[in-house]
């Protein structure tokens, strides 16, 4: 059985935005392609744990292992030495893409703390989306109790759009929350 959203997207989205865009062809119709979840981490250097424990709760939320990023070269005035390990990161294609986009959309984000919306101009020009969200509690796999730090993510959302106006509407279509201009 396919996820719920991919379902949806295929069912409702596809002809929505073949109608509104004009689309002679399926396969134009723009699409998600990856979801990348980053967690940048200068604490890394100091702890050691901390890259474990955050490796945990990433793995949690996306359901899948992360990797290590590494430093690419050395900075004096932050005491960071090429190679050394700065942040995770993972990246979800297919169905697990699918639940996660779903979970951040239905479960997470409403349980931001006041919650406007999201900004509807944060994309690249290319039609991709990135947010920060500040709080990794805010998904419902971590648990409250055995959070030692609270950390900030960057999830960027990289679509097949080639605009920003048809990557918004597809997201949009999706149920991403916008607020409005």
């Amino acid at each position: 059985m396919p996820p719920r959203m991919k379902d949806r997207y295929e069912t409702e989205v596809i002809p929505s935005l073949r109608e509104h865009f004009g689309y002679a062809n399926i396969m134009q119709v723009p699409r998600l392609e990856k979801i990348v979840v980053n967690i940048g981490m200068g604490e890394a250097l100091t702890d050691g744990n901390a890259l474990d424990r955050a490796a945990d709760d990433v793995a949690r939320i996306t359901g899948q292992k992360p990797i290590i990023n590494r430093a690419k070269r050395s900075i004096a005035q932050f005491r960071l030495r090429e190679g050394n390990p700065i942040g995770l990161s993972t990246t979800l294609r297919g169905a697990r893409m699918y639940e996660f986009f779903d979970r951040l959309v239905t479960a997470a984000l409403p349980r931001v703390r006041d919650f406007q919306g999201l900004n509807p101009n944060a994309f690249d020009g290319r039609g991709n989306y990135s947010l920060g969200v500040r709080e990794q509690i805010i998904f419902p796999e971590i648990e409250y109790d055995q959070v030692d730090k609270v950390r900030g993510l960057q999830i960027t959302i990289v679509t097949s759009a080639g605009t920003d106006e048809e990557g918004r509407r597809l997201l949009q279509e999706l149920g991403m929350p916008f607020w409005k201009n």
